[in-house]
């Protein structure tokens, strides 16, 4: 009976160490298709259509003396503002509505010119309103009574297309998106993973450091993540930081939204005004508005910026950087504006298009065919579209417009440890641990037996030779 027991007690530690080089072999394979990174490519700044193709293309053609803006109408459809009727059959007859005005983009930016000439103050803003055919000028509460006026008479002399308003925020730069990247000049958002072929980097904004700062993903400054090496402010807002590794790592085609998701980045496009536009930043999170103004000009106290998009978007101290999109197309980096996230108000984005070519890089992506096979997010129950998965972005209702396909964020500034990395279900350290054990188990139960054969040898032979 007692070798009976021995047996069975053997067999049952084999079938064990077996079942066991199945299980980890089986885990293995899961967590490594789980963390595989998701193929990616880059996308140079003019790959990609505007949401508005048809209404960008048309004032391309018809050309700025004869046009003065596009935008987007509450059901998606592209507005042209023509000056004569002979222009409007033409929008009519590709497709597009057409409004007549009467200024043309080439008097539109006449005024933004003669604007740019006058004495510089701190506290201003213009932007082109292509809806009211006017320049709008504003003004925050800093600006003094005596500037406002001077500026007030130089608006007049431009003509009535130029309208003067008051507002009651400060436009000021959002220093303090997705998430946090901090230097000691403050916190900012990191924006856009981009790439130059070599190496990657975080594009971002300008005015969050000269070139030369250093960046690091936590207070006490022991996980450096990069080095700004390229930037620009005043004139631009955007500027490069350059991993220290060379490497984005995975997860370099998502923004964090926050609650641990993101949003898969699949191109990159222009803004048009009516878009409704997503941005991440790591103070308020993801928030969502309405492109109001192209080719903005802000007179912050730091310098002057141009060529800014113009949208409702709240944002806060700690936002600027932060990435701006709509159905996974990067648009804009957070540069500034006025207001909050209680009371609203104005943010301004610096256009990805135009820091990539001025740059020299290309936004990193996920593959076409990638964004279909993650499982983009369902519609919503209130009939919003499946984001497309094309750089082009689909002519759909502003107000039906999502930030993308959701994806869980994989990648980031994560400073875990090595055990906690081998402990975590999802990656391939439990698995193996559990091959290792079965590998030493099915080796033990081959060595005691060997061990008890032999024994049993030496006795059969000592009895018989005895």
């Amino acid at each position: 009976m007692r070798h009976v027991r021995r047996r069975i007690v053997r067999r049952v530690a084999r079938l064990a160490a077996v079942g066991g080089l199945l299980l980890g072999g089986t885990m293995v394979t899961q967590a490594a298709m789980a963390n595989e990174t998701p193929a990616r490519s880059a996308v140079p700044g003019d790959a990609a259509r505007t949401f508005a193709a048809t209404g960008a293309d048309l004032v391309e053609r018809l050309g700025t003396s004869r046009t003065a803006g596009t935008w987007i109408d509450s059901e998606g459809r592209p507005v042209v503002a023509v000056t004569d009727e002979e222009t409007a059959a033409t929008v009519r007859e590709a497709g597009a509505e057409a409004k007549v005005v009467g200024h043309s983009m080439n008097e539109l930016k006449s005024a933004a010119a003669t604007l740019r000439k006058a004495p510089r103050v701190a506290g201003t803003a213009w932007v082109m309103d292509y809806k009211s055919n006017q320049v709008v000028v504003r003004a925050d509460r800093t600006v003094s009574a005596s500037d406002w006026s001077a500026l007030t008479q130089v608006a007049s002399g431009i003509g009535s297309f130029v309208r003067m308003e008051r507002t009651s925020g400060t436009f000021t730069m959002r220093l303090n998106g997705a998430q946090p990247i901090l230097s000691t000049g403050g916190r900012c958002s990191a924006g856009f993973n981009v790439t130059n072929g070599s190496s990657d980097f975080i594009l971002t904004a300008g005015h969050c450091g000269p070139t030369g700062s250093i960046w690091f993903a936590d207070n006490q400054g022991n996980r450096q993540v990069g080095r700004t090496v390229n930037s620009s402010f005043p004139g631009g807002d955007f500027s490069l930081v350059e991993y220290a590794d060379g490497d984005a790592g995975a997860g370099a085609d998502v923004v964090a939204i926050g609650d641990g998701n993101g949003v898969r980045i699949t191109g990159v496009g222009d803004a048009a005004v009516g878009q409704r536009v997503f941005r991440s930043g790591s103070t308020t999170g993801l928030r969502d508005g309405e492109v109001t103004g192209l080719d903005a000009t802000v007179n912050y106290p730091e310098g002057t910026v141009s060529g800014l998009i113009e949208t409702n978007v709240c944002a806060e101290s700690g936002d600027s950087g932060g990435p701006m999109f709509s159905e996974g197309i990067a648009l804009g980096i957070t540069s500034g504006g006025s207001g909050d996230c209680v009371s609203g108000g104005t943010t301004f984005f610096q256009p990805v298009t135009k820091a990539l070519a001025q740059l020299g890089v290309q936004l990193i992506v996920a593959a076409p065919s990638d964004n279909a096979q993650s499982g983009a997010s369902p519609a919503p129950s209130g009939g919003a579209p499946e984001p497309s998965s094309s750089p082009t972005q689909a002519a759909v209702a502003p107000g039906a417009a999502a930030p993308g396909a959701t994806t869980p964020v994989t990648g980031g500034f994560d400073g875990s440890s090595l055990a906690a990395r081998l402990t975590d279900p999802r990656n391939i350290g439990p698995g193996l641990l559990v091959i290792a054990g079965s590998l030493v188990a099915l080796v033990a139960t081959r060595y005691i037996r060997a061990e008890q054969d032999r024994k049993a040898y030496q006795r059969y032979y000592s009895t018989t030779w005895g």
